[in-house]
Parts: structure tokens; sequence; C-alpha cells
């Protein structure tokens, strides 16, 4: 008896459609949509973790879980907010200006979008998924939490609200916001969740808060000079958009120059021990450095890339002089 021949029945339409159900997820793409190699804003876990304290620790399981929790919001949030920054970087053209094809490869390839790796309907649901995926992880860490002081509770609320709008909805970094947001994302990443673990937030928190939120400031300042012709295009007012080169510099020196007031203030005020200043000295002297690489000399990108570098040393010495306050409180 002779095998019946199998008759393809499918029409055009449904084949591609199974052809595309079967395609493998692109995984890495999505990984580079959601930008998972840059982690400066989440060492503000291990800050939070060292800033506790013996309160924040006095419950320690509860305090791990609270801990992971906001590191998985503070992802998720930070893949919707690049992710809706790289769908209108692709819809308005910027990023096909910053990123043409003389680009590096390595560099290109951070932006699926302009590939053609991802489609933009593709980007725009995991940005959303992503968003969501937030709003259970935080949830989960203000019913969690062993202290809920509304200030703290009101902060969390409202950056899950604005976090992802940096080039969306409102696209805050559109209407000269930008340097403000980028500061930002790191403060509310650190004092709301600091509040959630203590139940408040003293001065020297307040200091580190501000450090950390600038650290990363000090190396999106350099970026925006290299970005500056694709930022104006698009009309994104950024102050290396705005001003002349120097004024721009004078803006950067000032970033600079407060990073340094809010370590020597800390220490003359008795906000942070005397031996503050000298712990945070590599700090500053390499802001001096930086300065002068990406201001004086114009290698913008070296400088970036030492501002990167400095503040993971920057959350390092702050993770360092709180663990050695927390000793001499116990001693």
């Amino acid at each position: 008896m002779e095998p019946v021949p199998i008759v393809n029945t499918l029409t055009p339409s449904q084949a591609a459609g199974l052809g595309a159900a079967r395609a493998p997820i692109p995984w890495r793409a999505y990984a580079r949509l959601a930008k998972l190699d840059i982690y400066d804003y989440y060492l503000s876990v291990p800050l939070l973790a060292a800033l506790a304290g013996p309160t924040g620790w006095a419950a320690p399981g509860r305090t791990s879980v609270v801990l992971l929790l906001v590191l998985l919001g503070q992802v998720t949030l930070t893949a919707a907010l690049v992710t809706f920054d790289d769908v209108t970087g692709y819809r308005d053209g910027s990023d096909a200006a910053n990123y043409g094809p003389d680009a590096p490869a390595r560099r290109l390839a951070r932006k699926p979008l302009v590939t053609g790796a991802l489609t933009d309907g593709q980007a725009v649901r995991f940005g959303w998924l992503a968003l969501a995926a937030c709003a259970v992880s935080w949830a989960g860490a203000l019913a969690l939490a062993p202290h809920r002081p509304a200030w703290a509770v009101l902060g969390v609320v409202l950056w899950f609200a604005l976090g992802f709008q940096y080039s969306w909805w409102l696209k805050l970094s559109y209407h000269g916001l930008q340097e403000v947001f980028i500061a930002a994302l790191g403060w509310f990443f650190v004092l709301p969740f600091h509040g959630l673990l203590t139940g408040q937030a003293g001065g020297l928190a307040i200091v580190q808060t501000l450090l950390f939120g600038l650290g990363p400031l000090l190396f999106g300042v350099y970026s925006n000079i290299n970005d500056i012709p694709g930022d104006r295009s698009v009309g994104r007012p950024t102050v290396a958009v705005l001003t002349s080169p120097r004024g721009n510099a004078l803006f950067v020196a000032a970033v600079s120059a407060l990073e340094t007031v809010l370590i020597a203030g800390a220490a003359v005020s008795g906000l942070a021990p005397w031996w503050f200043l000298p712990a945070m000295a590599p700090v500053i002297g390499l802001r001096v450095r930086q300065f002068v690489l990406g201001i004086g000399r114009g290698d913008i990108l070296r400088a970036r890339l030492l501002g990167v570098r400095i503040h993971r040393l920057a959350v390092a010495l702050l993770v360092a002089v709180d663990l050695l306050l927390d000793l001499g409180a116990a001693a």
C-alpha cells in the first residue's frame, strides 16, 4: 500500500505566521535593548545595604528579600526607560544620526532597532512588560518593607510613574530636564528605599544619595557633548545643545564642584566624620583629571569612560565608609 502524499494546505500568510512563531526569541537583542550591561544605577542596592545599618538589618531575611525586590524593580524600570528612549530615538532619527553606519560595530549593536534586530512593535511591547514587572517588584517591596513612612512610599510611587518618561509620553528630556532626570534617577533609587528599610532619612544618607545621583550625571554630561548633532536635530534641549562650548564647560565644572562641596561640607558640618573627606579624596582628584581630559583636551569618550569608573569607585568608598561607621557604632 503506497503512503498517502502529504499536501501543504497552508496559505502563504499562514506559513509565514508559523515560521515566525517557531523563530527563536532574540534574547541577546532584548538584553542590548535593556542595556543590562550598564549596571551603574543598580549599585544603589549595595549602598542601601550598607546604609541600612543595624536598624535596617534587624530582620536580615526580610531586608534581603526587600533589597532583591528593589533591585528587580530598578532593573525593569530602567529597561523600560531605555527601551522607550530607543523607540523614540529610532522614530525621530536621532539614533540614526548618533549611531550611523560609520559607528563601530560594537557601539552600533547597542541599538537593536537601528540595526533591525528588533522591530518597533517588539520594543514597545517589551517596554510595557518591563514596566509591569517593576510594578509587581516594587509593590512587593512596599508590602514587605519594615517601615513605610509616607514620604518614602510617595517617592517610590512617584518615580514609578515618572521613571520611564525620560523620552516617552511626557518626554521630560525633551523639555529641558535631561540632566535633572539623570541625577534624579539615582536619587530616587536610594533615598525612598532607604526610608523603607530604616524609617528615616538622616543627613549623611541624604548626602550619599545626592552623591550617588551626581555620579551618572558626571558621565552623562560628557556623552551629551558627543550627542550634540543628534540632540539638536530632534529638539532635545540639553545644556550642551543650548549653550556655547564655554558655557557647557562652566556647567560641567559647576556640577563637578558640587560633588566636592557635598563631600567637604558633610565632613566640616559634622554630618559625616572628619575622615570622610580624605576617604573620598580619590574621587575629587579623579574629577579634576576627568575635566582636564574631556573639556581641556577634548577627549570626550575617554572622559566619559573615566566618569563611569569614578562613579563605581565613589560607591565602593561610600559603602566602605558606612561599614566602618557601623563597626564603630557596634564597638
